[in-house]
């Protein structure tokens, strides 16, 4: 699993598969990322303005959107789009005078988001098939750049904040919830497809996804949430046994969700 291209077309052919599966498939096809799940990623959408229940699949780790800082009129870009449920969300924020964009490199999922448009009659919102380590979006063009629990299945991640970066106005935001590391991952479960699919093996240390964000220029980074992920014991025991097991149940190694703003400095100077 290390050549990346190799973890990219995994990771388009699991989540294509997802479209036309039943909606209680979870990203991990194990439980560990379904709402049902008491150390799950997802969080409900329900209550919130925007939701549409055909575009949920349980594949988020937060809700980015709640700590975003949409206003009326926002040009928004959702990465990693999916069937479009934070897009829809961030709508509802934006109004009828701002405009939404969401970016995915699935064509499944980007034919179903569109037809969850065209279905609730939305002409401010469109989705683009895109890589976003190099999207289809002009620079200084976007507001607000959202995601939800996409970066961590991708091996580039210091390409994707630069573009990022790039894309958003002076002055601009994003707000990403994600999946980090604290302590390593035992090489059985860092190595397994089932985890690079499931939002796991392709998260890095806190640390160092920390370090990728202020080393893409970006100021005032904030972490405004977190919270454990806890592996079902059904997951655990299919990759690891014995003391391996043991080690890593009662250790200090920790997967987290964690969701993080930052902001694009408003000019080229040394100024806030």
């Amino acid at each position: 699993m290390k050549n990346k291209q190799k973890i990219k077309d995994l990771v388009k052919e699991k989540y294509g598969e997802i479209t036309l599966a039943d909606k209680s498939f979870s990203c991990c096809n194990s439980g560990c990322c379904s709402p049902g799940n008491a150390g799950g990623m997802s969080e409900s959408y329900t209550m919130l303005e925007g939701y549409n229940p055909d575009a949920d699949f349980a594949l988020g780790c937060g809700l980015p959107t709640e700590y975003a800082g949409i206003k009326k009129g926002d040009t928004v870009l959702d990465m990693g789009s999916g069937a479009g449920n934070d897009c829809f969300v961030a709508r509802a924020l934006t109004g009828e005078t701002g405009k939404v964009i969401g970016i995915d490199f699935t064509p499944a999922m980007v034919d179903k988001a569109n037809e969850n448009a065209e279905k609730a009659g939305f002409r401010n919102v469109s989705f683009r098939k895109g890589d976003i380590e190099n999207m289809p979006v002009g620079g200084n063009s976007v507001d607000v750049v959202i995601s939800n629990c996409v970066l961590n299945l991708l091996p580039a991640k210091n390409k994707i904040f630069r573009e990022i970066f790039r894309v958003l106005k002076p002055g601009g935001r994003f707000c990403i919830s994600d999946i980090v590391l604290e302590g390593e991952l035992p090489k059985e479960l860092a190595e397994a497809s089932e985890m690079y699919t499931g939002c796991i093996a392709g998260a890095i240390q806190k640390k160092y996804y920390m370090i990728e964000i202020f080393s893409a220029g970006f100021q005032h980074v904030k972490i405004e949430k977190q919270k454990p992920v806890l592996l079902p014991d059904e997951v655990l025991e299919k990759y690891l046994e014995g003391d391996t097991l043991t080690e890593f149940k009662t250790g200090k190694t920790g997967i987290f969700s964690i969701t993080v703003t930052g902001l694009k400095p408003a000019c080229d100077c040394n100024c806030e």
